[in-house]
């Protein structure tokens, strides 16, 4: 397909639709705050946060993102991923914004600081919001003009926010351009597919949300339907079918670009297929990318799909012709394994349209004969394919596709075909399928089909990408053929290995039928398995040591030569800080390929025993880069860390000391809670003795709870049991990033005392986390960072009890001409707005005398002044408002 055709707006619009009347006659307007966003990169992006009211009781928390340089220019709006909000968007906002757009962010409805009840992207709630913000877009002076109220706008987003991005296409004709990412066609389908509700992915669904009744009572009042009975009803995939992009689909006539990620079982390749399908029936222009990660874990290319979507929008947004959107067709393939960090090997595969799932297709013979098996009662125990929730942390969907498999399938509980051994190697690309007869001993049945890659010589078998599909069969008493479409995969199968069709009656992330069953299942035909012959494979390039080997072996010898051999060694530990826990010097890490780009810059800061130190910022301060060179993960550019006077490099001995528990733990759910942990302490290879695992244990307060098996846990349980497993060995040194996700105010509280119990024995905790409120009550110490650098670190109370931030109560809000005069007076440092006023802090020269003075002579109609006494007033005041 050729992307340098000229634009054909008017064809690829259709005429415009009367808005509804709710949109059309609200007014946007709100109290904004202005920001220089700080930037290595000319020019400087100006950031604009307003909430804005929607008409309906309402109100988006808004940044506008430009780069302060005359004229018009087309805009972007940004939408973020479910139980994010605005500020996971701001990196990606200001490179837009550098890139010479004008760029809107906003939380959706019951996120961040936005007001409002769940609705899953409702037509009349979070889509009805988009052209809101569209109109909003329409009345301000940087934006591009296609009509009066019309601007040139392109939407991206990932997961929720790639979701209201093709639904608001649907909606709203002023929708120019979209590249929507890891999301969903038909959210009914995604979380009830075949008539199987997807239990587990729902529930982690409606926990990320904040709890059934932070959404829309309908939507609630459906899942605890469904969840109750484990079996969806017509009225819930009506409900979800009507929120979904399908239910606009053929509306949707805009360049689109799709990306899916491969290690996905909650938005799986399919999604993407069927919203590719319908888009260019339409016709317009559509571009499909699998990238190597998903909801499952795995790489998410964020860096090259990001600039694919930038490069989208300059063909569709700014007509640059020249604009290189890439194939039609991509895939990332896996190569193997880097030795050098452990990390996977990625190539592009290409073509130049896009073969949808059921190209090429080829016969795979399989062999069995006619099998019965149960269906235990309650579904339990389950077999495991993914491990919704878990995968992304340990990145377990990647690991399949290096041969490593975590599946499991119960004698007894499973049926299994096989192949005889393949006499080539095959390239899976798309989805198999597979016919086959089904009988129970009840009319309705419920079956999990996979195909495993199985190796020889007793290899233990791999489920590519850990994907299953689920089918309910209504009638199997009286026995039906039912054909079988198996997940999308991209899988290379090397000659010698096998293919195994496997249907399993049960799986840990559905519901299955409670009754017991026994169900019989034989063979129709052969596995058909596509193999998308047009897709080619990037030669891979030739190893950068062909090149370099022979002149640095030359430069090797001659300095040889001339100095004789230098050996470099990690740094003698130091006597002086053989009892400090944590001490930063200078630390500098820069971004890949970005010279002047810094993720930390120039960091230094101590920690001392007892301590429960609070490391606080933003979304891209880098608290988890730091973190990250703490553990000897990556190697800083500059500066140094010592941990108990040990200098820290990948591997270090001291490493044993230390303790952490890194965007949760993957734990096996059948196993209970003592018996993971001490596969966990066996994994490390260290002796028993040193667990200290009753210790442990006792400071994490599971209680009778470890004998249960990990699946009964609730989300608070989980949270400490991984927990009591970063504190085996009971290290000197904790670290905790964001411990509390995901948990209710009393789990928090339970966390909160578990990190004191911890430190009062001397030991020190290391936390980062978004919880303001929650680091006042459990941290002794705070270290403030903002785009890679320290602003403040002390006490906690010196922190929020500093006499340079005064708190002025107006009775009256400030307007933002106002605010912007009292920024700019001498003696103030910045100001900020808040609910009670203004949030202002002194400079070195300011008093409060005379910033009172100077009030009173600009009008501000003060009521009260005095030192703030709020983490969160002093996190705002430390960063200028930017989290």
């Amino acid at each position: 397909m050729d992307l340098r055709l000229p634009r054909m707006r008017g064809l690829l619009r259709r005429p415009r639709r009367v808005l509804a009347a709710a949109a059309a006659v609200v007014v946007l307007a709100g109290a904004g705050t202005w920001t220089a966003v700080a930037s290595d990169d000319p020019p400087p992006v100006r950031r604009t946060d307003r909430l804005l009211p929607t008409g309906d009781g309402v109100r988006l928390d808004t940044s506008y993102f430009t780069d302060g340089s005359a004229g018009r220019r087309p805009a972007v709006l940004l939408a973020h991923g479910f139980g994010g909000s605005k500020a996971d968007l701001r990196q990606q906002a200001e490179s837009l914004a550098r890139d010479g757009y004008a760029v809107l962010t906003w939380s959706a409805r019951g996120f961040g600081r936005s007001t409002g009840k769940i609705g899953l992207n409702d037509p009349d709630g979070e889509v009805a919001d988009v052209s809101r913000l569209i109109d909003w877009l329409a009345r301000q002076p940087q934006v591009r003009l296609d009509g009066p109220g019309d601007p040139r706008v392109g939407m991206a987003g990932a997961s929720y926010g790639g979701a209201v991005s093709l639904l608001a296409a649907g909606h709203d004709d002023r929708v120019d351009a979209i590249a929507p990412a890891i999301t969903y066609w038909n959210l009914a389908d995604a979380l009830m597919p075949n008539g199987v509700f997807k239990k587990l992915w729902a529930g982690i669904f409606v926990n990320t949300g904040g709890g059934c009744g932070r959404f829309e009572i309908a939507l609630c009042r459906m899942y605890q339907r469904v969840a109750e009975t484990g079996v969806p009803d017509a009225e819930a995939v009506k409900l979800l079918t009507e929120r979904s992009p399908q239910a606009v689909g053929e509306r949707i006539r805009v360049p689109t670009l799709l990306a899916q990620g491969q290690t996905d079982s909650l938005f799986p390749l399919g999604q993407a297929d069927a919203a590719a399908r319908v888009i260019r029936a339409n016709g317009a222009p559509v571009d499909v990318d699998w990238i190597a990660g998903g909801h499952d874990g795995g790489d998410m290319e964020t860096d090259r799909l990001q600039a694919r979507a930038h490069s989208w929008f300059d063909r569709y947004l700014k007509d640059d012709e020249g604009a290189a959107t890439g194939p039609a067709f991509r895939v990332t393939r896996t190569g193997g394994v880097d030795s050098t960090d452990g990390q996977a090997q990625l190539r592009g595969a290409s073509a130049d349209r896009y073969p949808g799932l059921a190209a090429g297709p080829a016969a795979v013979p399989l062999s069995g004969r006619e099998q019965r098996f149960a269906n235990p009662a309650g579904a339990n125990p389950p077999a495991v394919s993914a491990l919704p929730g878990i995968g992304g942390a340990g990145g377990l969907a990647q690991l399949s596709s290096l041969g490593v498999g975590v599946s499991l399938d119960f004698p007894g509980q499973h049926a299994a075909f096989q192949s005889a051994p393949l006499t080539e190697d095959l390239r899976v690309t798309g989805s198999p399928t597979a016919t086959v007869h089904v009988r129970s001993t009840t009319d309705d049945a419920v079956l999990f089909a996979k195909v495993y890659d199985v190796g020889p010589g007793g290899a233990a078998p791999v489920l590519p990408a850990q994907l299953v599909t689920p089918v309910r069969v209504e009638g199997a008493k009286a026995g039906k053929d039912v054909t079988l479409t198996l997940p999308a995969i991209d899988h290379e199968v090397e000659k010698g290995h096998r293919l195994r069709l496997v249907l399993a009656s049960t799986d840990l992330g559905y519901a299955s039928p409670a009754a017991p069953a026994t169900y019989t299942v034989s063979l129709r035909g052969d596995l058909t398995v596509p193999t998308a012959p047009g897709v080619t494979t990037a030669a891979a390039p030739l190893p950068a040591w062909v090149w370099w080997l022979p002149l640095a072996g030359l430069a090797v010898a001659l300095a040889l030569l001339l100095t004789g051999r230098r050996r470099t060694a990690t740094p003698a530990p130091d006597p002086a800080l053989a009892d400090v826990p944590l001490r930063i010097t200078g630390l500098t890490k820069r971004y890949a390929g970005a010279a002047d780009r810094y993720a930390v810059r120039d960091l230094s800061f101590r920690v001392e025993k007892g301590q429960v130190l609070g490391l606080l910022g933003p979304n891209g301060a880098g608290k988890t880069t730091t973190l990250r060179m703490l553990m000897g993960l990556i190697t800083p550019d500059e500066g140094e860390i010592r941990v108990f006077g040990h200098a820290i490099r990948p591997g270090a001995p001291v490493l044993s000391r230390v303790g952490a528990f890194v965007e949760g733990a993957g734990f096996l759910p059948h196993l209970s809670g003592r018996e993971n942990l001490e596969l966990y302490w066996r994994a490390t290879g260290r002796p028993p003795e040193n667990a200290h695992l009753d210790e442990a244990l006792e400071i994490a307060g599971l209680g009778d709870a470890l004998a249960r098996a990990v699946r009964t846990y609730s989300q608070g349980m989980r949270q400490r049991l991984a927990l009591a497993q970063a504190m085996l060995g009971l290290p000197d040194l904790l670290i905790l990033d964001e411990p509390t996700n995901g948990l209710d105010p009393p789990q928090i509280r339970e966390m909160r005392e578990v990190m004191i119990r911890y430190a009062a024995a001397g030991r020190t905790v290391i936390v980062s986390s978004h919880l303001l409120a929650e680091v006042e009550q459990s941290c002794t110490h705070l270290v403030v960072m903002d785009r890679g650098r320290l602003v403040q670190a002390g006490p906690v109370a010196e922190i929020i009890g500093s006499g340079d931030t005064l708190l002025v109560g107006t009775d009256l809000p400030v307007e933002q001409p106002v605010v912007e005069k009292v920024a700019a007076l001498p003696g103030v440092a910045s100001v900020v707005h808040t609910d009670d006023g203004l949030l202002v802090r002194l400079g070195t020269d300011g008093t409060a005398a005379r910033l009172v003075a100077e009030l009173v002579r600009l009008d501000v109609p003060v009521t009260s002044v005095g030192p703030h006494r709020r983490l969160e007033d002093a996190f705002l005041t430390l960063i200028g408002g930017s989290a």
